[in-house]
């Protein structure tokens, strides 16, 4: 017995030490599909399926499908609740009616439907709602933990801490950034979802939607005041494409509008091979990007394949986080989920 004691302890170390599969899944059909197919990659799975809105009311509601799925495997289901809305915000965070019905909402649906809890998705908030966020979320979270349930935040990466020069480094970070007191949040809620996607968009130049060395700041950022233990790296399955938008053609006066969409890997890989883009790394942000000319115009495409993906994955590991949190299924490479364990 005394031999076999180490090593149980060992396993039982190794176990605790495992790197956590958070993934984001939609109700389209497409996430829900790549969601039964990889279940057994999977540790905790976070659809999107409920909303609040500034009165505290909140809904949505289940899948049958996934509620089956979760039953068998025992994946861990925390739903997201979310609310995009600065004004809403404001007036919900501030309105003791509103936080009481919401909070007491989100308990009967955990109990009704076997939730492991829930998480915030909260954005498009300004600044000066910190403080009101972070006693709010504290608030909830004592009333689920009461429950013996879990609160998870999402929350956006908002190094080095304050704005910088340009007009958009203002913006984005009055409007989205600032609002999240890391250290506090971090104190009140389960597990913190940085993240660490959407460095470039359609508000942006062409770039990595999650760049190697603005995800290290930020990640570095975060751990100074949250434990890892309760910090997951953001992760993008998804890209961005760039191109000339409609200059307002028909429109009495016309106007620059070089824009980009969302796209998922598999398209992104479309477009590659149908106009013979040759894929390239960026060794500096671990990415991968090509462009393309169609009607004589560049266009450009950054996005997650399989290396990107592991990169990001293998530091959440070395780092010894509570895991990944990768946003969103039916989006990815399919390539990835070589990269991952089967759930024991």
């Amino acid at each position: 017995m005394k031999k076999l004691l180490p090593c149980l302890l060992l396993a039982a170390s190794t176990l605790h030490a495992q790197t956590k599969t958070l993934f984001y899944m939609t109700d389209h059909p497409d996430s829900v599909r790549d969601f039964t197919e990889h279940q057994t990659k999977i540790d905790i799975i976070v659809p999107t399926w409920y909303d609040v809105d500034p009165a505290g009311m909140v809904s949505g509601e289940s899948d049958p499908t996934v509620m089956r799925i979760v039953k068998q495997r025992h994946i861990s289901l925390i739903p997201i609740v979310a609310i995009f809305d600065k004004i809403g915000v404001h007036t919900l965070l501030t309105s003791d009616k509103a936080k009481t019905a919401m909070i007491a909402s989100l308990i009967s649906e955990c109990k009704q439907n076997g939730y492991d809890g829930f998480q915030l998705d909260f954005e498009n908030i300004s600044w000066t709602d910190r403080d009101a966020l972070s006693a709010t979320v504290k608030q909830i979270a004592d009333a689920m933990h009461r429950e013996h349930l879990q609160l998870q935040i999402a929350v956006v990466p908002n190094a080095p801490g304050h704005p910088g020069h340009t007009a958009f480094s203002k913006w984005i970070f009055a409007d989205w950034r600032g609002v999240f007191d890391l250290k506090a949040l971090s104190e009140s809620v389960d597990l913190i979802c940085l993240m660490t996607y959407d460095q470039h968009t359609r508000w942006t130049t062409p770039g990595p939607v999650g760049g190697w060395t603005w995800m290290n700041e930020n990640l570095d950022y975060a751990l100074k005041v949250v434990p890892k233990e309760k910090l997951s790296l953001g992760i993008a399955l998804y890209g961005y494409h760039w191109y000339t938008g409609d200059p307002g053609a028909n429109d009495k006066d016309q106007k620059p509008n070089i824009t980009a969409d969302y796209i998922s890997a598999a398209d992104s890989q479309t477009l590659r091979d149908t106009y013979k883009g040759l894929e390239q790394w960026d060794p500096q942000d671990h990415t991968a990007y090509f462009f393309f000319y169609r009607d004589q115009m560049r266009e450009w495409i950054f996005y997650t394949e399989k290396r990107g993906f592991a990169d990001r994955y293998n530091l959440a590991k070395e780092q010894h986080l509570q895991g990944i949190c990768a946003w969103v299924l039916g989006q990815e490479d399919n390539a990835i989920w070589t990269v991952l364990p089967d759930r024991p």
